[in-house]
């Protein structure tokens, strides 16, 4: 039995002066560490929140008894949205096939970024073909434009995220979605991750098979049907998988996405693949710090 992945850190692309990585600043005073100006002093403030330097220059100034208190930048926690692919595709194999059991990996990251965001006092909001918020879609019986369906009623309300709230969009990306989709969820200041679920051998590849018989399962009806390869045919296989692989992560990264490639279905493994992703923008952040 493989361990329990632990929470990653929500690691916000872009930097906040004084914030801590995973911390959000909203622009309203209230209760938080980061200082955010000064202001007189009002029946009900805190003792604590005294200035008291400045109090004295400004009783100096003013020959009078004046208290200056400080004012502190509200924290919020960190607002995910994650948007859940439910096309029958990402539900078609499972142990003992040979494919990655793309439900189970799937699933295991979203149960992960849920305990992240929970281990950060987070809110999550569940996305997907039917709109935003907890539902009764128990089957994976949604249509091709899932992923696309699912972000178009998040952009239908962005005032539901503020600025820097992530979005995961946990999905394999064979069926493509329109482009104009992911330029619009550009142009909102949030932290967009695609999680990439592709079979590394089947999907990102394919194996030099020649002469073989596969079991090919109909997404649509589950049912199996063997089908003939030639060596031919698994050359022009590995050479569009690949292409396709190469092309969806530079989409990503040419819209500064950070995408999250995910090709086990082992949560401890998942949560690895998910760690790395944080390792790395804390370098980045240091580097540009």
């Amino acid at each position: 039995m493989s361990a329990t992945p632990r929470p990653f850190p929500l690691v916000p692309r872009r930097r906040f002066l004084g914030v801590q990585f995973g911390r959000r600043r909203t622009s309203r005073r209230g209760s938080g560490d980061e200082i955010a100006g000064t202001r007189p002093y009002r029946p009900g403030d805190r003792i604590t929140h005294i200035h008291w330097a400045a109090s004295a220059r400004l009783s100096e100034a003013r020959g009078t008894d004046e208290f200056v208190v400080r004012e502190f930048f509200a924290e919020q926690a960190p607002r995910v949205a994650l948007v859940q692919d439910r096309r029958p595709a990402m539900a078609i194999h499972s142990e003992p096939s040979p494919w990655l059991d793309k439900r189970a990996a799937a699933e295991s990251a979203e149960r992960l970024i849920a305990a992240s965001a929970a281990a950060e006092h987070g809110e999550v909001v569940p996305v997907d073909d039917t709109g935003i918020g907890p539902r009764a879609r128990r089957e994976y019986d949604a249509p091709d434009e899932a992923v696309a369906l699912g972000l178009s009623a998040l952009l239908r309300r962005p005032g539901l995220l503020p600025s820097g709230s992530f979005v995961f969009v946990v999905s394999d990306f064979i069926t493509a979605v329109p482009p104009d989709a992911w330029l619009r969820l550009r142009s909102f200041a949030w932290d967009v991750v695609p999680v990439i679920v592709q079979d590394p051998v089947w999907e990102q590849t394919f194996p030099a098979v020649s002469g073989v018989v596969l079991p090919v399962a109909d997404p649509a009806t589950g049912r199996v049907e063997d089908v003939w390869v030639s060596a031919r045919e698994a050359r022009v296989r590995k050479r569009d998988n690949e292409r396709r692989l190469a092309e969806l992560l530079a989409r990503f990264r040419r819209l500064w996405f950070d995408p999250v490639l995910v090709d086990t279905s082992e949560p401890y493994e998942i949560g690895l693949r998910f760690r790395a992703w944080a390792d790395r923008r804390k370098r980045i952040a240091q580097v540009q710090r």
